[in-house]
Protein backbone atom coordinates (compact mmCIF):
# COMPACT_ATOMS: atom_id res chain seq x y z
CA UNK A 1 0.00 0.00 0.00
CA UNK A 2 1.49 3.36 -0.98
CA UNK A 3 2.77 5.63 1.75
CA UNK A 4 1.02 8.96 2.43
CA UNK A 5 1.92 11.76 0.04
CA UNK A 6 4.05 13.65 2.55
CA UNK A 7 6.01 10.50 3.34
CA UNK A 8 6.54 9.78 -0.36
CA UNK A 9 7.82 13.33 -0.82
CA UNK A 10 10.35 12.79 1.95
CA UNK A 11 11.58 9.58 0.31
CA UNK A 12 11.89 11.34 -3.05
CA UNK A 13 13.83 14.20 -1.43
CA UNK A 14 16.20 11.67 0.12
CA UNK A 15 16.64 10.04 -3.29
CA UNK A 16 17.43 13.41 -4.91
CA UNK A 17 19.96 14.24 -2.20
CA UNK A 18 21.73 10.87 -2.59
CA UNK A 19 21.86 11.21 -6.38
CA UNK A 20 23.37 14.66 -5.92
CA UNK A 21 26.14 13.24 -3.73
CA UNK A 22 27.49 10.82 -6.31
CA UNK A 23 27.90 7.03 -6.21
CA UNK A 24 30.67 6.68 -3.62
CA UNK A 25 29.19 9.10 -1.08
CA UNK A 26 25.68 7.72 -1.58
CA UNK A 27 26.99 4.20 -0.99
CA UNK A 28 28.44 5.31 2.36
CA UNK A 29 25.05 6.71 3.39
CA UNK A 30 23.25 3.50 2.37
CA UNK A 31 25.51 1.55 4.75
CA UNK A 32 23.79 3.26 7.68
CA UNK A 33 20.21 2.59 6.54
CA UNK A 34 17.96 -0.36 7.28
CA UNK A 35 16.67 -2.83 4.66
CA UNK A 36 13.26 -1.19 4.25
CA UNK A 37 14.79 2.30 3.99
CA UNK A 38 17.23 1.15 1.33
CA UNK A 39 14.45 -0.55 -0.63
CA UNK A 40 12.16 2.48 -0.58
CA UNK A 41 14.87 4.99 -1.49
CA UNK A 42 16.25 2.64 -4.14
CA UNK A 43 12.82 2.33 -5.73
CA UNK A 44 12.44 6.11 -5.68
CA UNK A 45 15.80 6.55 -7.43
CA UNK A 46 14.88 3.96 -10.06
CA UNK A 47 11.60 5.75 -10.85
CA UNK A 48 13.16 9.21 -10.96
CA UNK A 49 14.08 9.77 -14.63
CA UNK A 50 14.27 13.58 -14.55
CA UNK A 51 14.20 16.19 -11.79
CA UNK A 52 13.84 19.94 -12.23
CA UNK A 53 16.74 22.15 -11.20
CA UNK A 54 14.41 24.09 -8.88
CA UNK A 55 13.53 20.96 -6.93
CA UNK A 56 17.18 19.87 -6.65
CA UNK A 57 18.12 23.31 -5.34
CA UNK A 58 15.25 23.22 -2.87
CA UNK A 59 16.29 19.80 -1.53
CA UNK A 60 19.92 20.88 -1.15
CA UNK A 61 18.92 24.12 0.57
CA UNK A 62 16.71 22.23 2.99
CA UNK A 63 19.53 19.80 3.76
CA UNK A 64 21.98 22.67 4.34
CA UNK A 65 19.55 24.29 6.78
CA UNK A 66 18.98 21.08 8.71
CA UNK A 67 22.69 20.24 8.79
CA UNK A 68 23.57 23.74 10.02
CA UNK A 69 21.15 23.36 12.91
CA UNK A 70 22.37 19.91 13.97
CA UNK A 71 23.89 19.71 17.43
CA UNK A 72 24.08 17.25 20.29
CA UNK A 73 20.81 17.41 22.23
CA UNK A 74 21.61 14.98 25.05
CA UNK A 75 24.83 13.62 26.54
CA UNK A 76 23.72 10.00 26.92
CA UNK A 77 21.42 9.04 24.04
CA UNK A 78 20.96 5.46 25.30
CA UNK A 79 19.58 6.62 28.65
CA UNK A 80 17.44 9.23 26.94
CA UNK A 81 15.84 6.59 24.67
CA UNK A 82 15.13 4.36 27.67
CA UNK A 83 13.55 7.16 29.67
CA UNK A 84 11.37 8.45 26.84
CA UNK A 85 10.11 5.01 25.79
CA UNK A 86 9.29 4.00 29.37
CA UNK A 87 7.36 7.21 29.99
CA UNK A 88 5.50 6.88 26.70
CA UNK A 89 4.77 3.13 26.67
CA UNK A 90 5.25 1.83 30.20
CA UNK A 91 7.99 -0.54 31.35
CA UNK A 92 6.73 -3.77 29.72
CA UNK A 93 6.08 -2.43 26.22
CA UNK A 94 9.14 -0.20 26.25
CA UNK A 95 11.57 -2.94 27.26
CA UNK A 96 11.03 -4.94 24.06
CA UNK A 97 11.83 -1.88 21.95
CA UNK A 98 14.76 -0.91 24.16
CA UNK A 99 16.33 -4.34 23.78
CA UNK A 100 15.95 -4.23 19.99
CA UNK A 101 17.19 -0.65 19.63
CA UNK A 102 20.16 -0.72 22.00
CA UNK A 103 21.29 -4.27 21.23
CA UNK A 104 20.86 -3.86 17.49
CA UNK A 105 24.60 -3.42 17.00
CA UNK A 106 25.25 -6.78 18.67
CA UNK A 107 22.77 -8.70 16.52
CA UNK A 108 24.24 -7.92 13.14
CA UNK A 109 23.90 -11.51 11.98
CA UNK A 110 20.17 -11.61 12.67
CA UNK A 111 19.75 -8.09 11.34
CA UNK A 112 21.27 -9.28 8.07
CA UNK A 113 18.34 -11.70 7.65
CA UNK A 114 16.07 -8.69 7.20
CA UNK A 115 17.77 -8.11 3.86
CA UNK A 116 16.85 -11.59 2.63
CA UNK A 117 13.59 -12.69 1.03
CA UNK A 118 11.39 -15.02 3.15
CA UNK A 119 12.11 -18.02 0.93
CA UNK A 120 15.86 -17.69 1.46
CA UNK A 121 15.48 -17.32 5.22
CA UNK A 122 13.16 -20.34 5.31
CA UNK A 123 15.66 -22.40 3.33
CA UNK A 124 18.40 -21.42 5.77
CA UNK A 125 16.33 -22.46 8.79
CA UNK A 126 14.32 -25.36 7.38
CA UNK A 127 16.42 -28.15 8.90
CA UNK A 128 17.13 -26.45 12.20
CA UNK A 129 15.53 -27.38 15.53
CA UNK A 130 12.21 -25.53 16.10
CA UNK A 131 13.65 -23.90 19.22
CA UNK A 132 16.50 -22.39 17.21
CA UNK A 133 14.10 -21.23 14.49
CA UNK A 134 11.88 -19.61 17.13
CA UNK A 135 14.84 -17.83 18.71
CA UNK A 136 15.77 -16.37 15.33
CA UNK A 137 12.27 -15.42 14.14
CA UNK A 138 11.46 -13.37 17.26
CA UNK A 139 14.29 -11.01 16.27
CA UNK A 140 12.70 -10.28 12.87
CA UNK A 141 9.74 -8.03 12.10
CA UNK A 142 6.49 -9.88 12.70
CA UNK A 143 5.35 -9.72 9.07
CA UNK A 144 8.68 -11.10 7.85
CA UNK A 145 8.52 -13.93 10.41
CA UNK A 146 5.02 -14.78 9.22
CA UNK A 147 6.16 -14.88 5.59
CA UNK A 148 9.03 -17.20 6.56
CA UNK A 149 6.67 -19.53 8.42
CA UNK A 150 4.40 -19.74 5.39
CA UNK A 151 7.29 -21.50 3.61
CA UNK A 152 7.35 -24.30 6.21
CA UNK A 153 5.19 -27.40 6.37
CA UNK A 154 2.14 -27.18 8.60
CA UNK A 155 3.74 -29.30 11.32
CA UNK A 156 7.01 -27.32 11.28
CA UNK A 157 5.07 -24.07 11.48
CA UNK A 158 2.96 -25.28 14.39
CA UNK A 159 5.97 -26.53 16.36
CA UNK A 160 7.83 -23.26 15.89
CA UNK A 161 4.81 -21.19 16.96
CA UNK A 162 4.45 -23.19 20.17
CA UNK A 163 8.06 -22.43 21.01
CA UNK A 164 7.70 -18.76 20.18
CA UNK A 165 4.70 -18.52 22.49
CA UNK A 166 6.56 -20.22 25.36
CA UNK A 167 9.90 -18.48 24.77
CA UNK A 168 10.93 -16.67 27.94
CA UNK A 169 13.70 -14.41 26.67
CA UNK A 170 16.98 -15.29 24.99
CA UNK A 171 19.94 -16.31 27.14
CA UNK A 172 23.56 -15.70 26.02
CA UNK A 173 24.02 -19.46 25.62
CA UNK A 174 21.07 -19.56 23.21
CA UNK A 175 22.59 -16.69 21.25
CA UNK A 176 25.78 -18.73 20.92
CA UNK A 177 23.70 -21.53 19.37
CA UNK A 178 22.50 -19.06 16.78
CA UNK A 179 26.13 -18.46 15.85
CA UNK A 180 26.34 -22.10 14.80
CA UNK A 181 23.28 -21.68 12.55
CA UNK A 182 24.66 -18.62 10.73
CA UNK A 183 28.17 -17.34 10.27
CA UNK A 184 28.76 -15.11 13.28
CA UNK A 185 25.07 -14.39 13.82
CA UNK A 186 25.84 -12.50 16.99
CA UNK A 187 29.04 -10.84 18.14
CA UNK A 188 29.76 -10.62 21.85
CA UNK A 189 27.01 -12.97 22.93
CA UNK A 190 28.74 -13.54 26.28
CA UNK A 191 28.37 -9.88 27.16
CA UNK A 192 24.71 -9.59 26.22
CA UNK A 193 22.00 -9.63 28.82
CA UNK A 194 18.89 -11.73 28.42
CA UNK A 195 16.81 -10.26 25.58
CA UNK A 196 13.12 -9.78 26.30
CA UNK A 197 11.88 -11.37 23.08
CA UNK A 198 9.37 -14.07 22.28
CA UNK A 199 6.38 -14.95 24.43
CA UNK A 200 2.61 -14.95 23.97
CA UNK A 201 2.42 -11.44 22.50
CA UNK A 202 5.08 -12.17 19.88
CA UNK A 203 3.27 -15.37 18.92
CA UNK A 204 -0.02 -13.47 18.63
CA UNK A 205 1.56 -10.77 16.46
CA UNK A 206 3.02 -13.34 14.06
CA UNK A 207 -0.26 -15.29 13.94
CA UNK A 208 -2.07 -12.09 12.98
CA UNK A 209 0.10 -11.97 9.88
CA UNK A 210 -0.19 -15.63 8.86
CA UNK A 211 -3.73 -15.72 7.49
CA UNK A 212 -6.85 -17.49 8.68
CA UNK A 213 -6.11 -21.05 7.53
CA UNK A 214 -2.63 -21.22 9.10
CA UNK A 215 -3.89 -19.35 12.16
CA UNK A 216 -6.59 -21.97 12.82
CA UNK A 217 -4.14 -24.83 12.35
CA UNK A 218 -1.58 -23.34 14.74
CA UNK A 219 -4.14 -22.58 17.44
CA UNK A 220 -5.64 -26.08 17.19
CA UNK A 221 -2.14 -27.55 17.55
CA UNK A 222 -1.34 -25.36 20.55
CA UNK A 223 -4.73 -26.07 22.15
CA UNK A 224 -4.09 -29.83 22.07
CA UNK A 225 -0.80 -29.36 23.91
CA UNK A 226 -1.82 -26.53 26.23
CA UNK A 227 -5.35 -25.13 26.17
CA UNK A 228 -4.47 -22.30 28.56
CA UNK A 229 -1.59 -21.18 26.37
CA UNK A 230 -3.83 -21.18 23.29
CA UNK A 231 -6.33 -18.99 25.10
CA UNK A 232 -3.59 -16.54 26.15
CA UNK A 233 -2.45 -16.25 22.54
CA UNK A 234 -6.02 -15.64 21.35
CA UNK A 235 -6.52 -12.98 24.03
CA UNK A 236 -3.48 -11.12 22.69
CA UNK A 237 -4.45 -11.29 19.04
CA UNK A 238 -6.02 -8.37 17.22
CA UNK A 239 -7.80 -9.53 14.09
CA UNK A 240 -9.56 -7.68 11.30
CA UNK A 241 -12.95 -8.30 12.92
CA UNK A 242 -11.61 -6.64 16.09
CA UNK A 243 -11.62 -3.32 14.22
CA UNK A 244 -15.23 -3.21 15.36
CA UNK A 245 -13.84 -2.55 18.86
CA UNK A 246 -12.18 0.71 17.79
CA UNK A 247 -14.02 3.83 18.88
CA UNK A 248 -15.43 6.20 16.25
CA UNK A 249 -12.39 8.47 16.41
CA UNK A 250 -10.13 5.48 15.80
CA UNK A 251 -12.14 4.38 12.77
CA UNK A 252 -12.04 7.91 11.35
CA UNK A 253 -8.26 8.09 11.86
CA UNK A 254 -7.82 4.73 10.12
CA UNK A 255 -10.00 5.73 7.15
CA UNK A 256 -7.68 8.65 6.42
CA UNK A 257 -4.79 6.20 5.92
CA UNK A 258 -6.51 3.57 3.75
CA UNK A 259 -7.03 3.87 0.01
CA UNK A 260 -10.56 3.33 -1.32
CA UNK A 261 -9.66 0.35 -3.54
CA UNK A 262 -7.94 -1.46 -0.67
CA UNK A 263 -10.87 -0.75 1.66
CA UNK A 264 -13.38 -2.17 -0.83
CA UNK A 265 -11.49 -5.45 -1.15
CA UNK A 266 -10.87 -5.73 2.61
CA UNK A 267 -14.54 -5.12 3.43
CA UNK A 268 -15.53 -8.00 1.13
CA UNK A 269 -14.63 -10.25 4.05
CA UNK A 270 -15.90 -8.00 6.85
CA UNK A 271 -18.83 -8.68 9.15
CA UNK A 272 -22.02 -6.64 8.59
CA UNK A 273 -21.45 -4.94 11.95
CA UNK A 274 -17.97 -3.76 10.99
CA UNK A 275 -19.18 -2.53 7.60
CA UNK A 276 -21.93 -0.50 9.24
CA UNK A 277 -19.50 1.00 11.74
CA UNK A 278 -17.22 2.13 8.92
CA UNK A 279 -20.15 3.55 6.92
CA UNK A 280 -21.29 5.43 10.01
CA UNK A 281 -17.93 7.13 10.36
CA UNK A 282 -17.85 8.43 6.79
CA UNK A 283 -19.71 11.29 5.16
CA UNK A 284 -23.09 10.28 3.73
CA UNK A 285 -21.82 10.70 0.19
CA UNK A 286 -18.64 8.70 0.79
CA UNK A 287 -20.59 5.94 2.54
CA UNK A 288 -23.08 5.65 -0.34
CA UNK A 289 -20.26 5.51 -2.86
CA UNK A 290 -18.52 2.78 -0.87
CA UNK A 291 -21.72 0.75 -0.60
CA UNK A 292 -22.27 1.00 -4.35
CA UNK A 293 -18.67 -0.04 -5.05
CA UNK A 294 -19.05 -3.06 -2.76
CA UNK A 295 -22.26 -4.14 -4.44
CA UNK A 296 -20.92 -3.69 -7.96
CA UNK A 297 -17.61 -5.45 -7.28
CA UNK A 298 -17.63 -9.04 -8.40
CA UNK A 299 -16.20 -12.01 -6.50
CA UNK A 300 -12.73 -11.45 -5.02
CA UNK A 301 -10.24 -14.20 -4.17
CA UNK A 302 -9.97 -14.93 -0.45
CA UNK A 303 -6.19 -14.48 -0.68
CA UNK A 304 -6.66 -10.93 -2.02
CA UNK A 305 -9.14 -10.08 0.74
CA UNK A 306 -6.81 -11.40 3.44
CA UNK A 307 -3.85 -9.55 1.93
CA UNK A 308 -5.67 -6.20 2.05
CA UNK A 309 -6.95 -6.90 5.55
CA UNK A 310 -3.40 -7.65 6.64
CA UNK A 311 -2.22 -4.34 5.17
CA UNK A 312 -4.95 -2.51 7.08
CA UNK A 313 -3.88 -4.22 10.29
CA UNK A 314 -0.31 -3.01 9.70
CA UNK A 315 -1.64 0.53 9.46
CA UNK A 316 -3.67 0.01 12.63
CA UNK A 317 -0.61 -1.16 14.56
CA UNK A 318 1.45 1.77 13.30
CA UNK A 319 -1.24 4.22 14.38
CA UNK A 320 -1.42 2.48 17.76
CA UNK A 321 2.37 2.68 18.17
CA UNK A 322 2.16 6.39 17.35
CA UNK A 323 -0.55 6.85 19.98
CA UNK A 324 -3.17 7.96 17.44
CA UNK A 325 -5.55 5.10 18.21
CA UNK A 326 -6.04 2.64 21.04
CA UNK A 327 -6.48 -1.09 20.57
CA UNK A 328 -7.98 -3.76 22.76
CA UNK A 329 -8.28 -7.53 22.30
CA UNK A 330 -10.64 -10.19 23.54
CA UNK A 331 -8.81 -10.20 26.89
CA UNK A 332 -9.12 -7.65 29.66
CA UNK A 333 -5.80 -5.94 29.06
CA UNK A 334 -4.96 -3.37 26.41
CA UNK A 335 -3.09 -4.62 23.40
CA UNK A 336 -0.15 -2.50 22.22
Amino acid sequence: MPAPASENTGVEDAAILLMSLGEEEAAEVFKHLGPKEVQRIGEAIAKMKAVSRDRVDKVLDTFDTIAANEHSLVNDTDEYVKAVLRKALGDDKAQLLIDRILQGGDTSGIESLKWMDPGSVAELLRNEHPQIVAAILVHLDFDQSADVLKQFTERQRNEVMVRIATLDGIQPTALKDLNEVMSKVLAGGERMKKSNLGGVKAAAEILNMLGSAAETSVLDFVREADNELAQKIMDNMFTFDDLDKLDDKGIQTLMKEVQSESLIIALKGATPALREKIFRNMSSRAAETLKEDLESRGPVRLSEVEAEQKEMLKIVRRLADEGQIQLSTGGDEQFL
